[in-house]
């Protein structure tokens, strides 16, 4: 058997590797300063499309992000093979910080939230007239979550032609939302209304909807590209699901260049609201906020005692509003079907 010295210095000692390898561990990460900035138009089964530089890039989340989410509408910093060419696959290594965050989780009784899209201005909340018929409560659903995300809402009426939208628009007036109304053989012929483009441009918006309200249609009617349509189901009244992931498109200008952008999502069965703090919707009626400050501690806006009846009652300002504003509290309360 061979022995070794205490001080030996044979040369063909092994030593076995660490399992932890030989590089020390640091928390300190690769900054990245060369890193390309890029826009996440979409997101598929883990690989990114993202616009750098005018080109589509095919890239992948980098493992030193985490469990951090990249969503579509994300500003972030691009590295690797940013040709565009085919096979080719570059690393996001960082995610810019949001302007704004929709956010909804699959029913009022879920605690994972999930986001929709990041740093959006606006979003548009798209319901037909009939077929399917409308579902007031997922638009009030929408309304909180626009609200609590700072986002400009707008209604669009899609399918005017099969019901008149008078009693749609009466009911969400006094909430001041802009709106916009389509019909399907004059937006098939003629486009989008006016009003509507003028109300996107320059902006980020986002389209949420049922399926079968007409969503995808009207984003085809907007820009360039074409996605798959689908019919609503005869037996069940509802749409199929044709949108299968939240896609970013470039809205074209009247000069040939991009003046905004349009995000289309897959069709919605229910906008779950359990994310939401609900004291923060009253942010979004400053008509009546100041008649809060003698409202209890704690309130909720919809509780006897609240001081918005008597800041009602004394004129400074509309039943109506306050009406609107308690119809969107209530919202987690009711389930939207009812």
């Amino acid at each position: 058997m061979r022995r070794y010295g205490k001080h030996t210095d044979e040369d063909d000692i092994r030593v076995r590797p660490s399992r932890r390898g030989t590089r020390p561990r640091t928390h300190t990460r690769p900054k990245h300063e060369d890193a390309a900035g890029g826009l996440v138009l979409t997101v598929d089964r883990g690989r990114l499309t993202v616009l750098v530089e005018g080109r589509t890039v095919t890239a992948m989340k980098a493992r030193e992000l985490g469990r951090k989410g990249v969503v579509v509408g994300d500003r972030v910093a691009v590295v690797g093979d940013l040709s565009g060419a085919k096979d080719t696959l570059a690393r996001v290594v960082r995610v810019e910080e949001r302007a704004s965050v929709l956010r909804r989780t699959a029913d009022d009784n879920d605690p994972y939230e999930r986001i929709i899209v990041a740093n959006a201005d606006q979003l548009a909340i798209v319901t037909a007239l009939a077929d399917p018929e409308p579902r007031p409560r997922l638009i009030d659903r929408c309304l909180v979550a626009a609200f609590d995300a700072g986002l400009e809402p707008l209604l669009v009426l899609t399918k005017a032609d099969l019901a008149p939208a008078g009693p749609m628009l009466e009911t969400y007036a006094p909430l001041g939302l802009r709106y916009a109304v389509t019909e399907r053989d004059r937006l098939a012929a003629e486009g989008p209304p006016e009003e509507l483009r003028a109300m996107l441009r320059g902006q980020t918006t986002v389209f949420v909807g049922h399926s079968g309200v007409g969503k995808t249609t009207l984003v085809n009617s907007l820009v360039e590209r074409q996605r798959a349509t689908g019919d609503v189901n005869a037996v069940t009244g509802r749409g199929r699901h044709t949108t299968t992931a939240a896609l970013s498109l470039p809205l074209p200008g009247d000069d040939g260049e991009d003046d905004g952008w349009v995000i289309d999502t897959p069709g919605v069965r229910s906008f779950g609201l359990n994310h939401i703090q609900l004291s923060r919707v009253i942010h979004a009626f400053p008509d009546l906020e100041p008649g809060t400050e003698e409202c209890p501690r704690a309130c909720s806006h919809n509780e006897p005692g609240c001081a918005l009846d008597a800041w009602v009652a004394e004129g400074h300002a509309d039943p109506a509003r306050l009406h609107s504003l308690r119809r969107l509290l209530e919202t987690r309360e009711r389930r939207e079907g009812d």
